[in-house]
C-alpha cells in the first residue's frame, strides 16, 4: 500500500502552484479508500488530516488565466484611470510585450483653450464645405488657419491626472504611443504643447525609439506621415491602416491586445476592421 499513493496521486509531483479543490477532493477519496486497512489511531489521524486538506484547498485562492485569444471591446468613458487601468490589466494577463496601447491627442489628451482652431472646429469646417460650399461661415484655407493657431494657442489636458494616467502605463513596462490625425506640419507646434503638459512617449515608443528623421508615406496610405518618439501624425488617414503600416515598418509583431482611447468613433471602428479576423484583439474606448 506504500507505493499506491504515488500512482493515484502522481499529478502532486513537481507542482508549483496550489491544487484545485477537485484535487483536493481526488487526494481525500484516495485516502478515505485505504482508511479501512488502519487501526484506530491511524484512522483519527487521517480523518484529521483530511478536513485539514480540505480547509486549506477553500481557502486557497484561485489565480486569474487568461483566455487563449483576448475578446474584443467597445467601450465609453470620460475619465483616462478607466483606460489605464484596463491596460495595465491586459498586460498582467497576456503579458506586458503583447498590449499596445495607443491614445489619440485632441480631445483626448489634450483640447485648445479656445473653439477657434480646435478639432471640433475643423470638422465643422470640413462638414460645411462639403455641405454648403457657397457658405458665409465658410473660411477659406482652413489648414492654415489651423496651423497658425496652433502654433499661436496653448492647449490644455482634457483632465487634470491625464499625464498621469499615461505614465501609470508607462511605468508598468507597457508600449504606449499617441497616433494622432494631425498632419506633418504641424509636428513643432504638436510636441511643443504635449511636452509643455507633462506627455512623453520617449520611453514607451515603438522601435526605433527616435522615431524617423523623415515623413513617410505609409503602406496603404496617400500623403506622408511621420513617427517620432512615439507620436505618428497620420495626416487624417484611416487609423487602422496607419497602426498597421507602422507595425510594419517597425518591425514590431501584431500585438495581442490594442488598447485605444479616442473621442472619435470612426477612429475606434477603423482599427477594429483593420484587426478584424486576425489574432489581435481591440479594446477600443470612445473618451467622451
Amino acid at each position: 500500500m506504500a507505493d499506491e499513493p504515488n500512482k493515484s496521486l502522481h499529478f502532486l509531483h513537481g507542482r508549483k502552484k496550489p491544487i484545485t479543490l477537485n484535487e483536493c477532493v481526488a487526494v481525500f477519496v484516495h485516502y478515505w479508500q485505504s482508511i479501512s486497512m488502519l487501526d484506530v489511531p491511524g484512522k483519527i489521524l487521517i480523518l484529521t488530516l483530511s478536513g485539514l486538506l480540505l480547509s486549506a484547498c477553500a481557502a486557497t485562492p484561485s489565480e486569474p488565466t487568461a483566455p487563449d485569444r483576448a475578446q474584443n471591446l467597445l467601450a465609453e468613458t470620460d475619465d483616462l484611470a478607466m483606460v489605464a487601468d484596463e491596460a495595465m490589466q491586459m498586460g498582467q494577463l497576456y503579458g506586458r510585450d503583447n498590449v499596445l496601447v495607443i491614445l489619440d491627442i485632441d480631445n483626448t489628451l489634450l483640447a485648445m483653450e479656445q473653439g477657434l482652431g480646435s478639432d471640433q472646429w475643423y470638422y465643422w469646417q470640413k462638414n460645411l464645405a462639403e455641405k454648403d460650399p457657397c457658405s458665409g461661415k465658410l473660411v477659406n484655407g482652413r489648414f492654415a488657419v489651423q496651423g497658425a493657431v496652433y502654433f499661436a494657442s496653448a492647449m490644455r489636458p482634457t483632465q487634470p491626472d491625464a499625464a498621469e494616467q499615461v505614465r501609470r502605463m508607462q511605468d508598468a513596462g507597457l508600449k504606449v504611443i499617441a497616433v494622432t490625425s494631425r498632419g506633418t506640419d504641424y509636428r513643432l507646434q504638436t510636441f511643443r504643447e504635449l511636452r509643455r503638459n507633462g506627455f512623453s512617449f520617449w520611453s514607451s515608443a515603438l522601435p526605433p525609439q527616435a522615431g524617423f528623421p523623415e515623413d513617410f508615406v505609409p503602406q496603404g496610405g496617400e500623403r506622408p506621415a511621420r513617427y517620432e518618439e512615439g507620436v505618428f501624425l497620420t495626416s487624417g488617414q484611416d487609423k487602422g491602416v496607419m497602426t498597421q503600416a507602422l507595425l510594419a515598418k517597425t518591425g514590431t509583431a501584431p500585438p495581442k491586445i490594442i488598447i485605444m482611447a479616442d473621442d472619435k468613433q470612426a477612429n475606434l471602428d477603423d482599427v477594429m476592421k483593420a484587426f478584424a479576423g486576425s489574432a489581435t484583439a481591440v479594446h477600443a474606448w470612445r473618451y467622451t
